[in-house]
């Protein structure tokens, strides 16, 4: 295949499988390779769009060569393009990847890209939301301009007026809207408020019946998407633990990315929604897993984020400029647009929530403590943990995660 006009994936996915036939057979792959792509079905995807994306590798399969699969030195592939219906405004690409773990199994993570322009074809089935924050007000929005049929539920029940307007249904409980519903997704703040929302009063487990679907998005601990997982499937419910990456902006421009584990049949049936609202989304096993990466994850962009505003005041402190620091930053390794606005933002004294400081500080916490159930250390959050406590104190938890730089000069 010749590379010369193809997208940056496509030819790096042309020099991985060159370089792995060289190797393994010693000698040099012929450049005009010849593929069989007789029977393939021709993506209709428009040719911008086609550059970008995946492009269907099926034709560099030699039928005489050994799966590259099978292959024990070879540790990642690419599937072809899947097919949508017919009925399909364009499709959508899907990309699997397999990675090899310590004990030999494989997990399968599959990433549906957003759909660009809005082109998806919605589900048919009826899709519930119950909780309408900084991250689930941005969702359903995309659900609801990708043509989805919602019904919404909120505490405050002010907050799903817009969305009615919008072509919402509004739900009067969390049983309701679960009832009435084929998939009922739920995203809000912490463990307590996940498990009153299954649990409590007019509750979600009340409206489930066999082959409801309930998803959970919001950022808890591996036990409590345990317990919510055991009582959904009790009652012949499936359930799927779909946390997001992100913020508010990402959330409202579509381009979250979603962690997801438990039912994969749901994973699947969830795919338009998923294109929706995120530009990826991975499937990582059984319940619990995405709980985890999830609360590493959060760890990682806490800690970091307080590091970064230490560093600011370390520089005022010693008479350097912050603007210039953040100039240095931003030309080298760790140069970042989540860097770049949140150093705009301290010095801005803009703190505006994109993401709650105490929803940051919570994962943080959780985080400890799951390292604590692993007997595994975790010096940098707990020390990043106090920093935000201190925060909290100070009245920063409505702010968002960079006024964690007003516990420095306070």
């Amino acid at each position: 295949m010749i590379k010369i006009n193809k997208g940056k994936r496509f030819q790096q996915a042309v020099d991985a499988v060159e370089d792995f036939l060289k190797k393994a057979k010693g000698k040099e792959q012929n450049s005009d390779g010849k593929g069989d792509s007789k029977g393939r079905k021709t993506p209709t995807k428009p040719l911008k769009i086609l550059e970008e994306d995946d492009e269907d590798l099926s034709a560099l399969k030699d039928p005489s060569e050994k799966p590259v699969k099978d292959d024990p030195h070879f540790h990642h592939f690419l599937l072809s393009q899947s097919e949508k219906p017919a009925s399909s405004m364009e499709p959508i690409s899907k990309r699997l990847k397999i990675v090899e773990e310590e004990s030999g199994s494989t997990s399968i993570q599959a990433a549906d890209s957003t759909a660009i322009n809005g082109s998806i074809t919605p589900t048919d089935k009826r899709i519930g939301f119950l909780g309408l924050g900084l991250m689930g007000s941005g969702i359903v929005s995309n659900l609801l301009k990708m043509g989805h049929v919602i019904t919404v539920w909120n505490r405050t029940a002010e907050k799903c007026d817009l969305f009615i307007q919008e072509g919402a249904r509004l739900g009067r409980t969390p049983a309701e809207v679960a009832s009435t519903c084929d998939i009922t997704f739920s995203c809000v703040s912490d463990p307590k408020a996940a498990r009153d929302l299954v649990l409590g009063p007019s509750g979600v487990l009340q409206g489930i019946r066999p082959g409801k679907c309930y998803v959970e998005m919001s950022t808890v601990d591996p036990g409590t998407i345990t317990e919510l997982s055991q009582v959904i499937t009790s009652r012949g419910g499936r359930f799927l633990e779909a946390p997001v990456a992100g913020s508010q902006q990402l959330s409202n421009d579509g381009m979250l990315v979603i962690l997801a584990a438990g039912d994969r049949t749901v994973y699947e049936d969830c795919s338009s929604c998923f294109q929706a609202m995120a530009k990826t989304s991975f499937f990582l096993g059984e319940a619990g897993n995405a709980a985890r990466m999830m609360l590493i994850l959060n760890m990682v962009q806490g800690s970091f984020m307080a590091t970064i505003a230490e560093g600011l005041t370390l520089a005022q402190a010693t008479g350097q400029s912050q603007q210039t620091f953040l100039d240095i930053l931003c030309q080298g390794q760790m140069a970042s647009t989540f860097v770049d606005q949140k150093c705009q933002n301290i010095l801005q004294g803009n703190f505006k929530p994109d993401y709650y400081l105490k929803h940051i500080q919570k994962d943080l916490r959780l985080a400890i403590s799951m390292g604590d159930k692993a007997n595994h250390p975790t010096p940098m959050a707990a020390a990043a943990n106090e920093v935000y406590k201190r925060a909290k104190a100070l009245d920063q938890s409505d702010n968002d995660i960079s006024a964690v730089y007003r516990a420095y000069i306070h």
